[in-house]
């Protein structure tokens, strides 16, 4: 499987720091046992960028209300 790169995942994200911060949030995610939404035998942080580049993951504002459906409760939003 081709590395996943920064170039890859800021197609989803407005730039680095957001997605330093989103993807440190959906690693904890599957770290505490959330699924992954993908297939690849990575560790969880290589997971998190995967599913970002993929669009599978994605920023949310704060101030929108985490309980919402489809978020992951802590500012990252799964897609379907």
């Amino acid at each position: 499987m081709a590395r996943v790169t920064v170039e890859d995942c800021l197609k989803n994200v407005r730039n680095r720091f957001e997605l330093v911060h989103v993807a440190v949030k959906r690693t904890k995610q599957i770290l505490k046992g959330s699924r992954p939404l993908i297939d690849a035998k990575n560790k969880p942080p290589v997971l998190a960028l995967r599913e970002i580049a993929e669009g599978f993951v994605k920023p949310v504002d704060t101030d929108i209300d985490s309980s919402s459906e489809g978020q992951g409760g802590d500012g990252t939003s799964i897609s379907d």
